[in-house]
């Protein structure tokens, strides 16, 4: 029993110290991080040109410590990466990938994405398969002072393609192996931090079925828009259960459905979409226009505010969690 806590805890720590850079809050006690999703890059279509006007605007006009491309991102090609990746690399900004169910359709396996993906300087991703899933991190946020202790995570996962269960159709999920992974991580960094779960967001591609429920629900309160059913797994791995059990996860943040952006408060964890910041190459209602979600931590509080932010200079559904998702009496 002792051997296998002892090898438990090497594999947890082989795959924090994997992540080289070394990202913190800033003086002001805030850490940006801007989410793009479902652009659906086509290297060399003139349909994919609004997309690549909306990273650097975004870059520049949002300044983010961190960016998250939560899948769907490429499809056609290889070099589509490069060409998506090099505003943020020639920014110097850190940045992490998920996959969607679409980004290995180029000719690519999801592990080759990974393996190119991770070469890349700047990126914040471990190498890692946890039972065929690959790039999935705890990634910390250090302290503005010091940085010697992490002051939150950043949780990232891929939640798959399609379904691989025999007689069980639709698409991904985040896997009991990825499971039993996130509470090992959870748990470490909550006994490095005295036993507390220390503040946390995760971001991955195909939405939990809770989203569903919690919208459904109209005594959970909402910000934005569904336009568009929600296509999450059909059966229910668990997920959102091993979040309420660790107390660390405020948040979740996904792409998957291109017309979906809002936010919903489920048990005290909210259910976010990000916004669509692709364009013609793959569905989108006309007129349309592209963007992302912004999310800022707030250093020593279980508190970020998030706000969408669009191509033409639209800000959107600003809103503070807890704050605006608790009830009035």
């Amino acid at each position: 029993m002792q051997s296998k806590i002892i090898t438990a805890f090497i594999a947890v720590s082989l795959s924090i110290s994997m992540s080289a850079q070394k990202l913190s809050f800033n003086k002001e006690g805030e850490f940006k991080v801007v989410q793009f999703t479902d652009m659906h890059y086509v290297h060399g279509n003139p349909k994919s040109d609004t997309t690549l006007l909306l990273v650097p605007y975004i870059l520049d006009s949002e300044k983010p410590d961190l960016v998250v491309f939560t899948g769907d991102i490429v499809t056609g090609s290889v070099e589509g990466w490069d060409v998506i990746t090099k505003y943020v690399i020639g920014r110097e900004i850190p940045f992490a990938v998920t996959l969607g169910n679409h980004d290995h359709e180029n000719g690519v396996t999801r592990e080759e994405i990974a393996e190119l993906v991770t070469s890349y300087p700047f990126n914040v991703n471990s190498i890692n398969n946890i039972g065929g899933r690959v790039l999935n991190d705890a990634i910390p946020v250090y302290h503005s002072e010091k940085h010697l202790n992490p002051a939150a995570l950043i949780y990232c996962f891929d939640s798959g393609a399609y379904s691989t269960i025999d007689g069980v159709g639709g698409y991904g999920w985040i896997t009991t192996d990825q499971i039993e992974w996130y509470k090992k991580q959870s748990m470490h960094y909550t006994v490095q931090n005295n036993f507390n779960p220390l503040p946390a967001l995760a971001y991955f591609h195909i939405p939990l079925p809770e989203y569903r429920t919690a919208f459904n629900d109209k005594k959970n309160i909402s910000f934005g828009e569904r336009n568009e059913d929600e296509c999450s797994s059909e059966l229910n791995s668990g997920m959102f259960l091993a979040m309420k059990e660790m107390k660390d996860i405020m948040a979740t943040f996904v792409g998957h459905e291109h017309i979906n952006d809002y936010i919903v408060n489920f048990y005290n964890i909210a259910l976010a979409y990000g916004h669509f910041s692709g364009w013609t190459t793959t569905y989108t209602p006309k007129p349309a226009v592209n963007g992302v979600r912004v999310v800022v931590l707030k250093e020593g509080k279980r508190e970020f505010v998030t706000w969408l932010h669009k191509m033409d200079g639209t800000i959107k559904h600003k809103v503070t969690y807890p704050d605006h998702f608790e009830k009035m009496p």
